[in-house]
């Protein structure tokens, strides 16, 4: 695939990935210590502040994204997929240097990180979930390195649960707990056991409804913000009893 159509711009996205690896070495030397895992994640965007809390019941992703904003993986990264009422997403480097020829959501540091479903952790409004390629590639669903996506969904009826759990879930059924709050703060139950869910806003979820809501040129670039939303940088911080 060409991404580039001269020599400058070709050194230039040649350079880009030299950089990008050694981003990535450092991130995977990175040591997560005992008192990283008792902080937040706070995710400056041009819209806003978000506070994210990662869940000790998924270490793996949890211990990966502590990982990535300690290195500064995501200072600069795009929302490059944005659906209102669905979810906003982001985590491909290659959106740091956006050029006409990008296809944004196809980059990633390298690796996958395994699966962790947990019946607790569900799609609700809020939650952060890792995104991953398809089953027909990915048969044991495992989680992109760094892609991630931020849910927003919609309120559900009864009927409408029922219909997921018939057509989308294929007869796995939705505790009871969880239809409640489909039914009264919403989500995405689609999704549920199938993208697993590390972490969740605590403050903030009003700049995913802002984000949600800007002009995108639709599903010929796969639901791209007209213009650009950036992460400006993410870090850890003290965590607010």
């Amino acid at each position: 695939m060409r991404c580039y159509q001269s020599s400058k711009s070709a050194l230039l996205f040649l350079t880009f990935f030299f950089c990008l690896g050694f981003v990535v070495n450092a991130q995977q030397n990175i040591k997560v210590k005992k008192k990283d895992r008792k902080k937040d994640v706070e995710m400056v965007t041009t819209k806003g502040v978000i506070i994210i809390r990662l869940s000790d019941s998924t270490p793996l992703h949890r211990d990966n994204f502590i990982r990535l904003v300690k290195s500064h993986f995501y200072d600069s990264i795009i929302f490059h997929r944005v659906i209102q009422n669905f979810m906003i997403q982001a985590g491909d480097p290659t959106t740091k240097r956006m050029t006409p020829e990008t296809k944004a959501g196809e980059g990633d540091p390298g690796y996958t990180v395994p699966a962790e479903f947990r019946l607790g952790l569900y799609h609700k409004k809020g939650v952060i979930a890792a995104a991953r390629t398809s089953d027909d590639v990915n048969p044991l669903k495992a989680s992109s390195g760094s892609q991630f996506y931020l849910v927003q969904g919609k309120v559900f009826t009864d009927a409408g649960l029922d219909s997921v759990e018939t057509y989308r879930l294929k007869g796995k059924k939705i505790p009871e707990t969880q239809r409640q709050v489909y039914k009264t703060v919403g989500g995405t139950p689609h999704l549920d056991q199938n993208y697993t869910v590390f972490g969740e806003i605590i403050s903030g979820y009003e700049v995913v409804e802002t984000i949600a809501a800007v002009p995108t040129s639709g599903p010929s670039t796969n639901y791209k913000p007209i213009d650009d939303v950036r992460i400006v940088t993410i870090k850890l911080v003290k965590r607010k009893k």
